[in-house]
């Protein structure tokens, strides 16, 4: 039998080979609020590991707070081309630090800089302050290897539960529910 990260790399990998999407990785992590509501926002899926999914970005953001406080999260993808939607709930903890300074590595130079300059999700009285920030860095660094902000890092989500749902024109949606139960993956059925 299939692991559920074995059917989720074939379904991701025949949805990008079709999308014309600029972000074919972006999904949506769901966390528990501080203040007992779900925030939801847009990430981007960096890898899928044997054991689960790898989100990066600004650990003293919103979301970062959100997970330090409840480890519950959930991460939703929405494929337009093969109309399949997958569904993860797991937990969350943080990619080792040198981990963090891979994905940052990778990352092209606008968005490093901007990771070193903006401190995500807080107010600013004039977009132009941190615009002129970034020029600053951008010139003081010129043609050097920028180094990973401390608050820049990742999570890697551990599933517990993954719902795979293919849409069919019947509305005889095919929805397989898998559970991590007993150190082991069970699957059911479930309907539409």
């Amino acid at each position: 039998m299939r692991t559920p990260i074995e059917l989720f790399n074939d379904w991701f990998a025949q949805e990008k080979s079709l999308t014309k999407v600029r972000l074919p990785a972006a999904c949506c992590l769901s966390t528990v609020g501080t203040d007992g509501f779900p925030n939801a926002r847009f990430v981007s899926l960096k890898a899928v590991e044997d054991n689960g999914f790898v989100i990066t970005g600004n650990l003293s953001s919103r979301k970062g707070m959100e997970i330090d406080s409840d480890t519950k999260v959930a991460l939703t993808f929405w494929w337009p081309e093969t109309e399949r939607q997958v569904r993860i709930q797991g937990t969350a903890s943080k990619i080792t630090e040198q981990l963090a300074d891979q994905y940052f590595a990778e990352r092209n130079r606008d968005s490093q800089i901007v990771s070193i300059v903006s401190r995500q999700g807080q107010e600013i009285d004039d977009l132009r302050t941190l615009v002129h920030q970034y020029e600053q860095t951008n010139a003081q660094f010129s043609n050097k290897p920028l180094n990973r902000p401390a608050d820049w890092g990742g999570y890697l989500i551990e599933p517990v539960r993954i719902e795979f749902l293919e849409f069919k024109p019947t509305r005889f949606h095919h929805r397989t529910l898998y559970e991590w139960i007993d150190e082991q993956w069970q699957t059911k059925q479930i309907q539409p």
